[in-house]
Order: structure tokens, then sequence, then C-alpha cells
């Protein structure tokens, strides 16, 4: 399987992005998608997960409210919307896929395909 994002960019504090992760390749049964973070110099963080359906969405308390993550089947590709962005989201923000269903699972170790990532900076 393999995942490319894109959507990543220079915004202003305050404005909205949307990123999008596109599966190609061969897909496992019902696969839990989810986006992860990373800035510089800190440990990948976990931002958002949804399941095969569409339902069971789940987010990190830092971004519940303001981003929303989205999948379209037929298109194979996976969204985060993201509004009200601040400084502090800046980050290389990664996609990522599991093998087999995991409701809710928010552990970088629990996904076994990951993107490339798309870099966002928010300035202030």
């Amino acid at each position: 399987v393999q995942l490319v994002e894109s959507g990543g960019g220079l915004v202003q504090s305050g404005a909205s992005l949307r990123l999008s992760c596109a599966a190609s390749g061969p897909t496992s049964s019902n696969p839990t998608m989810a986006w992860f973070r990373q800035a510089p110099g800190k440990e990948r963080e976990f931002v958002a997960t949804i399941g095969w359906s569409g339902s069971g969405t789940g987010y990190a308390n830092s971004v519940r409210g303001r981003f929303t993550i989205l999948r379209d089947i037929a298109k194979n590709t996976l969204y985060l919307q993201m509004n009200s962005l601040s400084p502090e989201d800046t980050a290389v923000y990664l996609c990522a896929a599991t093998k087999a269903p995991c409701h809710g699972c928010s552990f970088a170790s629990s996904y076994d395909y990951w993107g490339q990532g798309t870099l966002v900076t928010v300035s202030s």
C-alpha cells in the first residue's frame, strides 16, 4: 500500500487548510486510517483516526473541534480539514493505515503503512 500526502503549505494563524492522502496498491481488509504529525525536535503525535466505513472517528484533544478527518472510499482518499490553525500546528503531517481494523487506535506502532508527509507551516 502506498500513501501519498498533499495539500501542505504556509498559512497565517487562523487560516484553514485541507490535506489529502491518496492510497494505492493492494488494500487489506477494512483498514483504519489516521493522521499523525511531527514537529521539529518532537516525537510523532497522533492527530485523528477514522474507521473503514467513515465512522469511528477519534481526535487528539489539541485538535478536537478544529480538525475533521474524512475519507472517500470510492476515491481511496483520506482528508484532514484543518480550521483555526495556530503556530502550534506547524509540523509534518503524515498519513497512516493499518492492515486490519483498529478501532480508535492512536499509537503510531499500531499502523503498518505510512506516507512521506506534507509540511504545514503556520505563521503568527
